[in-house]
């Protein structure tokens, strides 16, 4: 139920963090995994490691924000592979300003990384997936796609957003077979959460603190939703919004 060999998946931003994470759990399952990211070198790591782990994965460059490229990227990997099956649109920013101090410019940037370059990767791999007979995106928000945050209004917004795609993919395409999910991950232990805890002080201690798990989330932790939502097993679950922060959700 839970195996994912002959699938081959796209994993954007793949190359480190949650991202890696979705990408090593996929490739233990048995997928191919496509490593797409801007930085090179790191997605190289990124390869050697899942080959590692027995997939045959490779690296393809990409700028999410750019239409024209994600449409090559998505067609590139599906005619290297001869299939596409899944999605997980992970590639994502944050720029930790409040509302009144962020430009419009920077308000943008979030929205088109984080938002519309998951619509535009979704649109992009739906006839592939659709040829496939089938298949899976997943699509990860943050908690703050429930929760409100002073610091990060464009990030909440577009994670937001996300969850509300997500649910409008999920009744688009179930008709073709197509699930779509989102990934709700609370505070995880990445490069883009050490920036947080170095502008945000008492962070790490608040995060202890109201998190039921007493710890940050790791990448590892998003290897069995990876697999889990990409598998057989989730083939009657779509449009829904899964929480994965160790519990921090729950406190009020």
């Amino acid at each position: 139920m839970f195996d994912l060999k002959g699938r081959v998946a796209i994993v954007t931003g793949g190359n480190g963090g949650i991202g890696l994470g979705m990408a090593r759990g996929l490739a233990r399952a048995g997928a191919r995994v496509v490593v797409a990211g801007r930085n090179e070198q790191k997605s190289s790591a990124a390869v050697r490691e899942l080959k590692a782990l027995g997939s045959d994965a490779f690296a393809l460059a990409i700028d999410v924000t750019d239409e024209a490229a994600v449409q090559e990227m998505v067609d590139a990997a599906a005619q290297r592979c001869g299939r596409l099956d899944i999605l997980v649109n992970n590639a994502g920013i944050n720029i930790r300003k409040p509302a009144h101090e962020l430009s419009l410019a920077e308000w943008k940037e979030v929205i088109e990384t984080n938002l519309t370059s998951a619509f535009v990767c979704s649109r992009a791999v739906y006839p592939h997936l659709k040829h496939s007979g089938g298949g899976k995106i997943i699509n990860i928000g943050s908690m703050l796609s429930i929760f409100g945050a002073s610091f990060a209004p464009a990030y909440g917004a577009s994670k937001g957003g996300l969850v509300q795609l997500t649910k409008s993919l999920a009744v688009a395409w179930a008709g073709d077979n197509i699930q779509v999910n989102a990934v709700l991950p609370g505070w995880i232990d990445t490069d883009l959460t050490k920036k947080a805890r170095e502008q945000l002080q008492g962070l790490h201690e608040r995060v202890l603190a109201r998190t039921p798990a007493a710890r940050w989330g790791a990448a590892a932790d998003f290897e069995g939703i990876a697999v889990f939502l990409s598998s057989a097993a989730s083939d009657f679950i779509t449009g829904t919004a899964i929480p994965v922060d160790g519990g921090y959700s729950t406190q009020v």
